[in-house]
C-alpha cells in the first residue's frame, strides 16, 4: 500500500516563518514555476521532451503543485499537520516515483531537479530581500524550510519508486514463471505464444536448453542466477531452464550454483523439446535419490547417465526381460547368483577377456574361469551368439542397478 501521510517518520521541525511571507510569495508563483522548469530543462535534460505534451504537463505540475502546496504551509504558520493539498502532493510526488522507476531510471536524475528547484527557490528569495519585499532576518528561515520541504518531496518519490520496482519485479517474476510453463509443457505452447512472452519477460529465446530438475530439500538457499535462466522452485517439480548450456563455463557456473542442493540437469535440447530434457532430468534425480547413478556434490548430469536412463527407463519391463533372460540363474543359491552375474558380467565388459574380467573384479584368473565353466553349464552354446551375449549385458547391468536401488532402500 501507498504510504500515508499517517505513515511517514517524524521529520525535524520547520523553522518558524511569519505567515506574512506567504504574501510576498504569492505574486511571484507563476514567474518561479517557470524558471524552476527551465532549470530543470537546463540540468536534466531528460526532463525536457518538448514533442511530448503529457510529460510536459506533468512537469509543470509537480512544479506548481510543490510551490503552492509550500506557500499555503507557510500561510498556515508552516503548519506540519495534515492538509488536503499536502497529502495530494504527497501522492503526486509518488507517483512521479513510479514513473522514473517504470522508465528505468534511478533516482539521481530526480533528485538533481529536486536540488535545481531549490537553488532557484533560494536565488529568487534573496533577490526579493535585496529589493526590500522580505527581511533579510526571515531568510535563513525561509531557505531552511525550502530544503526541510524537498527531503519530504524526495521521501515520497523513493516511497513510490520502491513500491513500483517491487511491484514491477514481482510482475516480470510472474512473467517469467509463466514462461517456463509454457516451453515445459507437453506438448508446448505454440512459437508464437512462446515468444510473445519471452519478450514480455526480456528474455532471449535460445537455440538449445538444459532443464535442470530440483528436490525441495536444498542444504542452503539457492542462490541468485544469471538473468537468462528461468527459475521457479515453487512448481509441483521445482525446476530451472539454462539456456546454452554448452557454452563456455556454463557447466562449471551451475555446478557451484547447485552445489548443496540434489539436482539433475538435462541434456541439451531444442527449446521445443525442453519438456524432454526435463523429464529426463527428473527421472535422473529420482533415481540418484535411490541410490542409482549419484552424481558430484549431488548434481547429476544426465549426459553421464545415458544408458542407465533408457535401460531403466521401464523398471518392470527391465525386471520382466532380465527374469527370462537370466533364468538360468534361478537354481542357484542367492550368494551364488550374484558371484556368477558379477562374472558374467565382467566377463562380457572385457570382450571375453578372463584376464581383464579378473582386474574388474578383484580376483585371481582361475577363480573367473572356475565361475565361467559354471556358467557355461547354466547358459550353454548361447553364450556364443552376439545377440544373446547383447541380451545378457543388457540384463546383467539392469540386475545390479535395480539391486543397487534395493540394498540404497534398506540401509
Amino acid at each position: 500500500m501507498p504510504r500515508s501521510a499517517e505513515a511517514v517518520p517524524a521529520r525535524t521541525a520547520w523553522p518558524r516563518v511569519p505567515p506574512e511571507v506567504a504574501r510576498v510569495l504569492w505574486p511571484d508563483v507563476d514567474s518561479l514555476t517557470d524558471l524552476v522548469i527551465q532549470a530543470i530543462h537546463q540540468g536534466v535534460p531528460e526532463y525536457a521532451r518538448p514533442d511530448d505534451e503529457s510529460y510536459a504537463r506533468m512537469v509543470r505540475r509537480a512544479v506548481e503543485t510543490a510551490l503552492h502546496d509550500f506557500i499555503g504551509r507557510i500561510a498556515a504558520s508552516g503548519a506540519s499537520g495534515k492538509r488536503a493539498g499536502r497529502d495530494q502532493t504527497a501522492k503526486l510526488f509518488r507517483r512521479i516515483g513510479r514513473i522514473e522507476a517504470a522508465e528505468g531510471r534511478s533516482l539521481e536524475s530526480l533528485q538533481t531537479a529536486l536540488r535545481l528547484a531549490a537553488r532557484v527557490a533560494w536565488k529568487q528569495l534573496h533577490e526579493r530581500a535585496r529589493q526590500g519585499a522580505l527581511d533579510i532576518e526571515v531568510i535563513a528561515g525561509v531557505g531552511e524550510a525550502i530544503f526541510l520541504y524537498l527531503d519530504e518531496l524526495a521521501e515520497e518519490c523513493a516511497a513510490g519508486y520502491t513500491q513500483a520496482r517491487a511491484e514491477f519485479a514481482g510482475e516480470m517474476e510472474r512473467r517469467r514463471h509463466r514462461l517456463l510453463d509454457l516451453i515445459l509443457a507437453d506438448p508446448p505452447a505454440s512459437p508464437a505464444a512462446i515468444a510473445e512472452l519471452a519478450r514480455a519477460a526480456d528474455w532471449l529465446l535460445p537455440r538449445k536448453v538444459a532443464a535442470v530438475a530440483l528436490t525441495r530439500d536444498g542444504a542452503v538457499p539457492l542462490p541468485s542466477m544469471q538473468p537468462d535462466v528461468l527459475v521457479d522452485i515453487t512448481r509441483a517439480d521445482p525446476c530451472l531452464l539454462m539456456p546454452d548450456p554448452d557454452g563456455p563455463g556454463r557447466a562449471a557456473l551451475f555446478e557451484r550454483c547447485l552445489r548443496g542442493w540434489p539436482a539433475a540437469i538435462g541434456p541439451a535440447m531444442p527449446l521445443d523439446r525442453a519438456s524432454s530434457s526435463l523429464r529426463w532430468a527428473k527421472r535422473a534425480l529420482s533415481l540418484a535419490q535411490r541410490g542409482i547413478g549419484g552424481g558430484r556434490n549431488g548434481l547429476v548430469r544426465c549426459d553421464e547417465h545415458m544408458s542407465t536412463l533408457l535401460i531403466l527407463s521401464d523398471e518392470e519391463l527391465a525386471r520382466e526381460f532380465g527374469g527370462q533372460v537370466l533364468a538360468p540363474l534361478r537354481q542357484l543359491r542367492p550368494d551364488q547368483q550374484d558371484r556368477l552375474a558379477w562374472t558374467l558380467l565382467a566377463w562380457l565388459q572385457s570382450a571375453g577377456n578372463a584376464g581383464t574380467a579378473a582386474s574388474r573384479l578383484h580376483v585371481h584368473p582361475q577363480t573367473v574361469r572356475y565361475r565361467l565353466r559354471q556358467i557355461t553349464e547354466l547358459f550353454g552354446d548361447a553364450l556364443d551368439d552376439p545377440g544373446t551375449r547383447l541380451d545378457l549385458q543388457i540384463a546383467l547391468r539392469a540386475r545390479e542397478l535395480l539391486n543397487s536401488a534395493d540394498r540404497y532402500a534398506k540401509a
